[in-house]
């Protein structure tokens, strides 16, 4: 076989020429190289070095050299492994740490460093609704600047305006919270299994973009930011305290967010101001992915664990004896809540108002308990588990 390389130069790339023609040549073939580059010998011989040929002079009129196929790039290759199939239905149940960072679907060179991932089992964390959560995610995302009517003209009477003060500073607070979950657990996710990487990405930039449009709200008219109570900020490092992906997800999305969806919902439709009608009415519609994933991926890991259910009710039992003693929801932000469904300082407003915040306590519950028995908990012990979730509602 001979490779006729043209005036092409090793420094122009004609390695690439020869490393194509020698690629289907078993060890101790011989290619014939010919060419016009006055240094060709000179690269070729230094180029076979380093790539395990050996290149030798021509005697025949025409060749410049002769290259004698090795065996080292085989031998590089020969410990190689597919990093599972591209596709999701290639997935395999334990990822190496030997693949690191390599694409799944890749074959991957043996030797280099072992990744840092302690998420290796894809049901420890799969859900078969992930691809098509992320596609919706990553298509949903919207942009608060031009989303958001800022200069929507409205005029609040003070007391309301702080209402919504104080409302939207107890979201930023458990927002954050919910931030900081989904980035620390994707940081730990092989990347086989990097729909649920992105999905979790996506979700932590959701959260990011709720704490901008609710902080941003809560300054819309140049007030101070309302109160963060002890015992809010006490369950919500409870969240972050939880280091098991599924007990995280639980707690955080299934029970957590969840509740959320009614407050936002609860929020929306009481909003005194078209700004937080529509921030509200955004998060929901975000939140609403969060929880769909969370109750998915618990829904799976059940019906392969049955040991399941009883750790999720420890989760939660553990979690209220770790809040026992505090306050729970932030007074300020209950009666916040009061004000804002009652609209007025009448005592039949106010008298509305607090029966609209106890029927949003109660849709709450509702709500907890069908997750709940849609994970298999039986009606009462979903009943019980909902009454022990945090008083701070996330």
């Amino acid at each position: 076989m001979i490779l006729d390389l043209g005036p092409l130069a090793f420094d122009e790339g004609a390695h690439l020429l020869v490393r194509r023609a020698l690629r289907d040549l078993p060890p101790g073939a011989e290619l014939a190289v010919t060419g016009a580059d006055p240094a060709l010998v000179v690269h070729l011989s230094a180029w076979c070095r380093t790539h395990g040929h050996r290149a030798r002079p021509a005697e025949e009129h025409g060749v410049r050299a002769w290259v004698v196929r090795g065996r080292a790039d085989l031998d590089r290759w020969s410990g190689a492994e597919r990093a599972g199939g591209p596709h999701p239905d290639g997935i395999v149940p334990t990822a190496s740490p030997r693949w690191g960072l390599a694409a799944r679907g890749a074959l991957v060179e043996s030797g280099g460093p072992e990744a840092p991932f302690d998420l290796v089992d894809r049901d420890l964390v799969w859900a078969d609704v992930a691809p098509a959560l992320y596609r919706h995610a990553a298509s949903a995302q919207w942009d608060p600047e031009r989303t958001v009517d800022w200069d929507a003209e409205f005029a609040l009477p003070d007391e309301i305006e702080r209402a919504v003060v104080q409302v939207m500073t107890y979201l930023v607070e458990n927002e954050q919270a919910a931030l900081v979950v989904p980035a620390r657990l994707l940081s730990r996710i092989h990347p086989q299994f990097r729909e649920v990487m992105q999905l979790l990405a996506v979700q932590a930039a959701d959260e990011a973009r709720h704490v901008e449009v609710f902080s941003r709200r809560a300054l819309l008219t140049g007030g101070e930011l309302g109160t963060s109570s002890a015992g809010g900020r006490a369950s919500l490092t409870t969240l972050l305290a939880e280091t098991d992906f599924s007990m995280a997800s639980f707690l955080l999305s299934v029970l957590g967010e969840g509740t959320f969806l009614t407050l936002l919902e609860f929020l929306e439709q009481h909003a005194p101001d078209p700004v937080t009608r529509r921030v509200t009415g955004l998060a929901r519609r975000d939140e609403a992915r969060h929880v769909a994933f969370g109750v998915a991926h618990l829904h799976h890991l059940g019906t392969l664990d049955p040991g399941l259910r009883p750790r999720l009710r420890a989760a939660v039992e553990r979690r209220h004896e770790t809040l026992l003693d505090t306050a729970g929801l932030n007074q300020d932000v209950f009666d916040a809540l009061v004000v804002l469904a009652a609209g007025a300082w009448t005592p039949d407003a106010i008298a509305r108002g607090w029966r609209a915040v106890q029927a949003l306590q109660s849709a709450m519950d509702d709500g907890r308990q069908r997750r709940l028995v849609h994970l298999g908990f039986p009606a009462d012990e979903a009943a019980e588990l909902s009454r022990l979730h945090t008083r701070n509602f996330m």
